[in-house]
């Protein structure tokens, strides 16, 4: 059974929202009110009677304040931008307590009536590999100037069983989380829309990952000391993504020590690069078809309008989209200042994370996002948090893992890496 039009829903409960505007205090003494209606539309198969601790919580995007209602509470809000997010408790009909979430992003309150709905999911845990780590803001030469090709991404096996690495793709998505445009036909439920795949070669079982090993993917796999001496070494890395570029000025470095990912698509003419702010979701997906038929049958054409000063001009693009069932794991990441959605649908990522508060922000570099330890095997192997909420989910701005292990510069002026952690925050010890 889907419900429909269900106000904010608490086992069964109906909840009245009154929104109280016109100014930044709420009460008595605000100039007028009207109500917000949150309205549910639940998945098949729950019970209503079986959703409990359930809680709605409303982020400011303009002055990054965050309000949480539950049972039996009226919502007081300001007028402005908001992201939406629900979360309850629900008792499945096997007897396994689960958690349903949903979330809207960029919604506008106005002082009118405003109606919000959601539609919860089932989040179900992960049995496959997890993005641990996303190094894309780089490093800074001595001289000061920004240095390329250094980032990279770590790959884990979070489960106790092995797992094979064959097949699976790394992704970047093609929209930014810092410009939202309503891009018809929406296609978010059912797809990721991305500009980059590249995946790791193999028949099936030619690559068992242990349960507590990594697959570092790296930008370019050599010793980048050799020419940044606050960068490090990625000549060790598993696999790196290599382009044969059409630009003869800008060629790409093909290290004879790491071996290539298999590039599926990239929308580059030259050289595949982690954004260097991070405005991107990135992921990994088990793509079912071949590079053939997906380029084929796969293609996402798109309108979107842009409005600035000097008028309005509709655009049309195309890309690929990547079934939401195929994606193992996404994480969006984004800044502060600059925020304005999560690019993937909200079963995948229903968060962001970041390095840098501000567009361009200098302390970026030489930090990192890392997935947060939740704790440590009795064999002592590392358990992280997979909520499939990048928010919750992982530290912002750490020191990256490889300059820990490597101790190499945490800054411009060459100060060296003293600590191990498991997470950018958590000492190993």
């Amino acid at each position: 059974m889907k419900l429909r039009s269900i106000y904010f829903l608490i086992v069964s409960a109906l909840l009245s929202a009154t929104l109280y505007s016109c100014d930044d205090t709420l009460g008595e003494g605000s100039a007028y009110s009207s109500g917000v209606t949150v309205e549910l539309e639940m998945p098949d198969g729950i019970d209503p009677g079986s959703v409990s601790s359930a809680v709605i919580s409303m982020y400011n995007l303009s002055n990054g304040q965050t309000s949480e209602f539950y049972a039996g509470e009226t919502i007081n809000v300001i007028p402005g931008i908001y992201d939406v997010t629900y979360s309850a408790s629900v008792l499945l009909a096997n007897g396994v307590t689960s958690e349903l979430k949903a979330v809207r992003r960029s919604v506008t309150v106005t002082g009118s009536n405003t109606v919000i709905v959601l539609k919860p999911f089932n989040n179900i845990s992960n049995d496959d590999f997890i993005i641990s780590e996303i190094f894309f803001a780089g490093t800074l030469q001595p001289s000061g100037n920004q240095y390329y090709g250094d980032d990279y991404v770590k790959i884990y096996n979070n489960t106790d069983h092995v797992l094979y690495a064959d097949g699976l793709t790394l992704f970047e998505s093609r929209f930014t989380t810092t410009e939202k445009y309503d891009y018809t036909p929406d296609i978010m439920d059912e797809a990721v829309t991305v500009h980059a795949l590249y995946t790791i070669p193999g028949s099936g079982k030619d690559h068992p990952v242990q349960p507590g090993e990594y697959i570092l993917l790296a930008d370019t796999g050599i010793d980048h000391r050799q020419i940044n001496a606050n960068s490090f070494d990625l000549s060790h890395a598993d696999w790196e993504w290599y382009d044969v570029s059409t630009k003869p000025s800008e060629l790409d470095i093909d290290s004879p020590l790491v071996p290539n990912l298999d590039k599926m698509y990239c929308y580059t003419l030259s050289f595949f690069m982690l954004h260097n702010r991070g405005f991107k979701c990135y992921g990994l997906a088990r793509i079912p078809v071949g590079k053939e038929e997906y380029l084929r049958d796969y293609k996402y054409t798109y309108s979107y309008v842009i409005e600035v000063a000097a008028g309005t001009f509709p655009m049309s693009q195309s890309y690929y989209k990547l079934p939401n069932e195929w994606v193992v794991d996404a994480v969006n990441c984004s800044v502060a200042a600059k925020y304005a959605w999560t690019v993937c649908a909200p079963r995948l990522d229903m968060g962001w994370t970041y390095c840098g508060t501000i567009d361009k922000d200098k302390t970026r570099y030489f930090h990192s996002v890392r997935r947060k330890l939740l704790y440590v095997r009795d064999d002592g192997t590392p358990v992280f948090k997979d909520t499939n909420n990048s928010s919750e989910d992982f530290n912002p701005q750490v020191t990256p893992s490889e300059i820990e292990l490597q101790h190499t510069a945490t800054d411009v002026a060459g100060l060296r890496s003293e600590v191990i952690t498991y997470d950018g925050v958590t000492p190993v010890e």
